[in-house]
């Protein structure tokens, strides 16, 4: 994407500034990720993946549902990503010749079963997709924008089927593929660049059944099918449905580099590119504003204590130097503390690296289950700065147990994401989807965890614990001073919840986009976005944390430490409660099953979202605590 620079510090900024300025619009592909070229009459099989509905958020295999069947299923090679996203890629008996158009061609012909024509019914009311693939790209069904423009859209996979009056059942046994490909001039070969089907249900006739030469009545190799215009196939039991299809071949001037861009257009660009953008302006100005306030504050707080010329002036003074004694004093808990922060660093380590990948395109959606085979890996190595953190912190608090932390620290987070995980896992098993994680994953999961990542923190552990403690700017007295009676508005609870607003402001527009793309089977690729967006709760949660600290510290209350995490961590509570919200207004769900899955996901992610957050927010106050009582001359 970017050309090297002069030096690395600047080919790696040029790299990201062109990742920000193309990754909104634009999908790419790595130099690692080589098209393919075809030559007129080369087999072109179409591979099945799972079935999938926005209405219960259950996926199901393609042959879950009685579909033609080739002699042998085979699975393509998966990812680790790919299978904890519920992907099943298999062969099926649709292969096309490059270039050369068929119609009327017969797959197969079935008979559905009781139990098949249920499944068919139950996947045609819960409104279920079928998803293919051919050269890597996703079937697109073209649909009629709503806003009545000429520019295409796209539904991604088509529907099982329909329901009709008289509460009747239709099924999509006839697809109408059209396969684009972009050709040069002098050039024999071809590349693939689109994929588009017309489904439409066709109750086919024919003579007397020949499952060598099958010939039908109601069409022929010179004539294709037209949507709507023959009777549709009716779903029952014991009946027979024939499967057919037609496949065109049109040349196209999309570039292969530029194929993925149909699939990303979305109806709404420009709410969005606006919605983002002024997201963005409103927690700058704010931001600015806060860090205005603060230096001009503390600047001239700081000059005044250092004028001070007797002890008696000092004690007549208020504010945050008089509890220089107690404000770095071990807090309750300060173990648990440890663990969180340490798990906060490996989370944000993983956010971070995570997001580069994605903004240098090694994470694009033709990468299919990349972007989780990545966040996995990525949290099993980060446990070593996991480790280091939280036992750094540890002996900073003179504590000794440091491997009683670390066993904490590496298993207190993923051990509570891994029975919530495990526990909505074993209802989707109840429910024989295929978004189950089978026991071989589930297993290699486990290793990873116990085999890497354990390891990697006890490590970090050692190291951190190693290292010299740091060193309080000011001592600690023997004896707690008393705190006084806080105003209304200074009291823990009142302050967290004020402290998580300006965090979620952040974020919750992109939230919108990340949930749809989750919730709503889109594809999410503005990774530019999320990165300003990322850098931006960063920065808002460094300074509402460090203001509200500012506070409680002039007020004369120096139990800072879990308050510090709390306050930025409370963005966690608001975004666990929009989601309820989206639940709500912007799903269909309706199935109890598929309602405790949406809400077991975003209890793990609003759990993640807690730790990162807080951990930037400790951090950010730690620093800043360091800093001003660094600053002062303490007798």
């Amino acid at each position: 994407m970017a050309k090297p620079g002069e030096t690395p510090a600047r080919a790696f900024l040029a790299l990201l500034l062109v990742s920000l300025v193309l990754s909104p619009s634009t999908a790419f592909y790595l130099p690692g990720v080589a098209p393919r070229d075809f030559q007129k009459d080369d087999d072109l099989p179409v591979k099945v993946n799972k079935l999938s509905s926005t209405k219960t958020q259950l996926p199901y295999d393609y042959y879950f549902l009685e579909y033609c069947k080739p002699k042998t299923i085979m699975n393509s090679a998966e990812n680790l990503g790919e299978v904890l996203h519920g992907d099943r890629i298999e062969n099926s008996v649709y292969t096309f010749k490059m270039r050369r158009d068929e119609s009327c061609k017969v797959a197969c012909r079935i008979k559905i079963s009781k139990e098949g024509a249920k499944n068919f019914k139950e996947k045609i009311d819960d409104e279920y997709r079928v998803n293919m693939i051919l050269d890597n790209l996703p079937v697109a069904v073209p649909r009629q924008r709503r806003d009545g423009s000429q520019t295409p859209s796209y539904e991604h996979g088509f529907r099982v089927g329909y329901k009709g009056k008289d509460d009747q059942y239709f099924i999509n046994n006839h697809l109408s593929f059209r396969v684009m490909y972009h050709k040069e001039e002098l050039a024999e070969e071809s590349r693939i660049v689109g994929f588009e089907v017309i489904p439409s249900s066709v109750k086919h006739e024919y003579g007397e059944w020949d499952e060598k030469k099958p010939k039908l009545i109601t069409c022929n190799p010179t004539t294709k099918i037209t949507p709507g215009s023959h009777t549709p196939q009716e779903v029952a039991a014991d009946q027979y449905v024939v499967f057919s299809y037609d496949v065109t071949f049109t040349l196209s001037d999309i570039k292969w580099a530029s194929r993925w861009d149909t699939y990303l257009l979305m109806n709404d660009d420009q709410i969005h590119w606006f919605s983002i953008i002024n997201s963005l302006m409103i927690v700058l100005f704010l931001s600015g504003m806060i860090a205005m306030i603060m230096m001009r504050t503390l600047y001239k707080d700081i000059a005044n204590y250092n004028q001070l010329d007797s002890q008696e002036e000092a004690q007549e003074e208020t504010g945050w130097k008089l509890v220089h004694g107690d404000v770095f004093r071990s807090p309750v808990h300060s173990g648990l503390l440890c663990v969180y922060v340490g798990t906060g660093v490996q989370f944000f380590g993983m956010t971070l690296v995570t997001m580069i990948f994605a903004l240098l395109g090694f994470l694009s959606p033709s990468n299919r289950g990349g972007l989780m085979t990545a966040m996995v890996l990525l949290w099993v190595f980060m446990g070593l700065f996991a480790g280091y953190a939280s036992s750094r912190l540890y002996k900073m608090f003179k504590g000794t147990e440091w491997k009683k932390i670390t066993l904490k620290t590496a298993f207190m987070f993923p051990g509570i994401v891994f029975v919530v995980f495990f526990v909505l896992n074993a209802i989707i098993w109840g429910e024989k989807s295929s978004g189950a994680v089978p026991f071989g994953t589930m297993f290699a999961l486990v290793l990873l965890w116990f085999g890497i990542s354990v390891p990697l923190v006890f490590v970090g552990s050692y190291l951190g614990f190693k290292k010299p403690a740091v060193e309080d700017p000011v001592k600690t007295n023997k004896i707690p001073r008393q705190i006084p009676e806080q105003a209304w508005y200074m009291q823990p609870t009142f302050s967290i919840l004020i402290g998580g607003i300006l965090p979620f402001g952040a974020v919750f527009i992109e939230l919108f986009f990340i949930l749809t793309s989750v919730w709503l089977n889109q594809f999410y690729y503005i990774f530019g976005f999320l990165f300003i967006v990322f850098i931006i709760l960063l920065i808002t949660c460094a300074e509402i944390t460090i203001v509200l600290c500012y506070f409680q510290l002039c007020s004369e209350d120096y139990n800072w430490w879990w308050r510090a995490y709390l306050t930025a961590g409370s963005s966690a509570l608001y975004l666990f409660a929009y989601s309820v919200f989206y639940f709500f207004t912007k799903l269909e769900i309706t199935k109890f099953v598929s309602g405790i899955l949406y809400f077991g996901y975003m209890l793990i992610v609003s759990y993640a979202f807690f730790v990162l957050t807080g951990t930037i927010g400790f951090y950010a106050c730690l620093w800043f605590v360091r800093k001003i009582y660094a600053s002062v001359k303490i007798d």
